[in-house]
């Protein structure tokens, strides 16, 4: 009725132990090493072979040195063959490691499905879109459907006045004669009243504004005493003929209350019995009338047009509201808020199928939004109202087969408005990478900063983010985005040069950690060894040392042990980034070389200082 306004399983582990043969046995020891950069070397030699389990081992060569770009490569090929549950869980990593977020989703799914109890696997299913979730933009309202709404007839047009009156217009009115091109009954406009929380009193027929013909939506100016509305213009006794048939069009109609009641019923000078003229929604100030019409200049079938209402029955000439909002396609439903902001529906811009509902600040020179899901769907949704003092809008969409009304409520926004900055000279900084992540320091997404060193972000009310800063020649560092309910947070995002990372014969960077009894290089240790690769990168004749410490707890021969661990790892991890192996050796000492003697007696503070990760320059 709105066209009338405008359609596997496990894997043990046992049996990759059986895959391994005399061919990956050099390539399995080494691996058990923690030789990473070697293993991927010799199981690359047979990776013509076709085997899975050399293409799991090279996924998992490089997942151990957070080499994500390869490891997602070869993952790729481990999982056509079945792998069990940590495979999916580590090639998920991988892809959100590369900002690759459905297909994350969708390695997680089956990591999900293989190991249900896994605390990973309930966090995941409790949330499964997590990870994209400012991809394009933020969630900006969530949806409720409407019990006033009639789950086999049509109800849409619906509109919230100050004074909680409710207007819907409803092909409910089964008493009334069925219109022959959907054998529903004719539109009538109705009223309700909102008692708050998605309920309202029993909906009433507005019998002074219904006719025989089709009657609604309408709109209502502040003051509650005039309404505008659509209807047929057979009320006026003026219709096309089309075939021989008499076809009505659509015109707008005033109404004004006397006594209470709605009277004083006539058509706006602006319709024309060339065109069809529908949907008004009257501004706050009751200057400017909005509506939908294909009158000639419209850029497509239908576009929202506008108009000035100079006096109680005078009018200016209507414009078109031009291509910021119209398109070659359907343009319908405007409403314009009390702010200025223009909702309408779209089938001629990039959306989820069918009408979709956007928004364009109209004082302002933005480009109109699609509001995004759960507003809009692959079905049509349309004619979204807003009314500012309830906080709340409404609705309609056929998502669940007939066009029912919902609620629309504001999810709270911040934005995220970040400058980068260089630390020493206070000077811009253009053109640097800007991530920002969420509270699991999962990277959401990555832009690029302008030429003013902008960038912003959309993000939710309430939670903790972190904004990461990246160029070449600076330190890459993280800086906190304070949780805030709704507004803007500012982040001077200033950037170290380089240079002052070296101290002496040292590069400084923060405490590398490593998981407990564990030497794989975490996502946190691979962003502090990334400053290492850039420091090294800027100086091409500088070769290092790293060397690893442990505190004094533990063994000493599992302290050596431990350590030769982490340090071959965090050399690896730096070859595996493009620096030449001739440049950087890893040494493990153990507790030999404490920086804080305290033997047997060492505090806390005493033992984290003493375990610890030095990056030794050999030659600069």
């Amino acid at each position: 009725m709105k066209n009338l306004y405008i359609s596997l399983s496990f894997m043990l582990a046992a049996q990759f132990a059986m895959a391994q043969n005399k061919d990956t046995e050099k390539a399995d020891k080494l691996f058990n090493r923690f030789e990473y950069i070697d293993a991927a070397d010799e199981y690359m030699k047979l990776a013509n072979k076709k085997d899975p389990y050399v293409y799991r081992q090279l996924a998992e060569s490089y997942y151990n040195m957070f080499n994500s770009k390869e490891a997602i490569k070869w993952y790729e090929k481990a999982v056509k063959s079945k792998q069990d549950s940590e495979i999916y869980y580590h090639y998920a990593q991988m892809l959100k490691a590369e900002g690759k977020y459905e297909e994350a989703n969708a390695q997680m799914l089956t990591f999900a499905k293989m190991a249900p109890k896994d605390q990973r696997a309930i966090i995941f299913m409790k949330d499964p879109d997590y990870l994209p979730k400012l991809k394009s933009q933020t969630k900006l309202f969530d949806e409720q459907y409407l019990d006033i709404s009639d789950k086999k007839y049509t109800d849409f047009g619906a509109v919230l006045n100050d004074d909680k009156s409710f207007y819907f217009t409803s092909t409910r009115n089964t008493v009334r004669r069925k219109y022959g091109r959907n054998e529903e009954p004719y539109l009538d406009l109705y009223v309700a009243t909102y008692q708050g929380d998605g309920k309202f009193s029993s909906p009433e027929p507005v019998t002074e504004i219904n006719s025989k013909w089709h009657d609604g939506p309408a709109t209502i100016t502040a003051d509650g005493n005039t309404m505008y509305f659509a209807s047929e213009s057979f009320k006026e006794g003026k219709f096309e003929k089309d075939n021989g048939q008499q076809t009505g069009l659509l015109y707008i109609f005033k109404a004004t209350k006397v006594n209470g009641k709605w009277g004083n019923v006539e058509a706006l000078p602006l319709n024309d019995k060339r065109w069809s003229s529908a949907n008004p929604s009257v501004s706050a100030d009751g200057k400017t009338l909005y509506f939908s019409s294909n009158r000639t200049g419209s850029m497509g079938e239908t576009d929202i047009w506008k108009v000035d209402i100079k006096g109680p029955s005078s009018y200016g000439k209507p414009e078109n509201l031009g291509p910021k909002v119209n398109t070659e396609g359907r343009e319908s439903f405007p409403y314009i808020t009390s702010d200025n902001k223009l909702f309408f529906s779209s089938e001629g811009r990039k959306g989820f199928g069918g009408y979709d509902v956007y928004m364009i600040d109209l004082n302002g020179d933005g480009e109109a939004i699609n509001l995004g899901d759960p507003i809009n769907t692959p079905k049509d949704d349309f004619s979204f109202t807003f009314n500012a003092s309830q906080n709340v809008g409404f609705f309609a969409s056929n998502r669940l087969g007939t066009d029912n009304l919902y609620m629309a409520t504001p999810i709270c926004g911040v934005e995220v408005i970040v400058t980068v900055r260089d630390k020493k000279t206070g000077k811009i900084i253009p053109a640097g990478k800007v991530a920002i992540l969420d509270d699991r320091n999962n990277v959401i997404e990555t832009r690029t900063a302008d030429a003013n060193g902008k960038v912003t972000y959309s993000v939710d009310c309430d939670t903790d983010y972190t904004v990461q800063a990246s160029i070449e020649g600076y330190k890459t560092d993280n800086f906190p985005a304070e949780k805030k309910h709704g507004g803007e947070v500012v982040v001077m995002a200033d950037l170290e040069p380089l240079d002052d990372l070296i101290v002496g014969d040292r590069v400084v960077l923060n405490s590398i950690y490593f998981e407990y009894d564990k030497s794989n290089i975490t996502p946190q240790a691979a962003f502090e060894l990334n400053k290492l690769v850039d420091v090294m990168k800027s100086y091409p004749e500088m070769v290092i040392e790293a060397q690893a410490h442990t505190d004094s707890r533990g063994s000493d021969e599992y302290n050596m042990k431990l350590s030769e661990q982490r340090a071959k790892s965090v050399m690896q991890y730096v070859v595996s980034q493009g620096i030449s192996r001739e440049r950087i050796t890893g040494k493990g000492y153990g507790e030999t070389m404490p920086k804080v003697n305290c033997g047997d007696n060492c505090t806390e503070e005493e033992h984290a200082k003493n375990r610890r990760n030095e990056f030794v320059i050999i030659k600069r």
